[in-house]
């Protein structure tokens, strides 16, 4: 029980780290946003570089901030059927969903990271970044998701009958 116990503060850890990353590129995309919208319509002068920017940090945000949802247990789910349902019924739905999303965050990571390395050598318009950059979070996103499922499905029944 103790290694599950040091594998969850480290999956906390990295969900908080995870969490706060993804709001200071909420905070970042809000700059960037307000740049572009200073630069067009006041300075009469748009640059190039806003809009990529703005895709990188809203994959960020969302991929990150997913990841953090299912260690926390805060994700799309149905919360409602898995209450009611009797305790054996209960854990086998808690299972089943740990699976799907540690499929899904798979899924995520892999065909991220083979986007990402498809598109590294092709630079995005606008500016120096590699085209590849923007599936970065997905990849690490998905392979954070996956963690995570995998972690509940190690965690004790008590502990995964309530959302945090």
């Amino acid at each position: 029980m103790q290694s599950t116990q040091s594998e969850t503060g480290l999956a906390a850890q990295l969900s908080r780290l995870a969490l706060g990353i993804a709001g200071a590129a909420l905070v970042a995309l809000t700059a960037v946003q307000a740049w572009q919208v200073v630069a067009r319509y006041v300075l009469n002068d748009s640059p190039g570089w806003t809009e990529p920017l703005a895709l990188l940090l809203l994959n960020t945000a969302m991929c990150l901030g997913a990841a953090a949802a299912v260690q926390q247990r805060a994700h799309f789910g149905f919360p409602l059927l898995v209450h009611l349902a009797p305790p054996a019924l209960r854990r086998g739905l808690e299972i089943f969903a740990s699976l799907v999303s540690a499929g899904l965050g798979g899924v995520l990571a892999v065909g991220g990271a083979q986007l990402l390395l498809d598109g590294w050598p092709v630079r995005m318009a606008g500016t120096v970044l590699p085209q590849g950059i923007l599936f970065a979070p997905l990849s690490l996103g998905g392979a954070l998701i996956c963690l995570f499922a995998l972690l509940q499905l190690r965690a004790s029944p008590a502990a995964a009958v309530e959302p945090r």
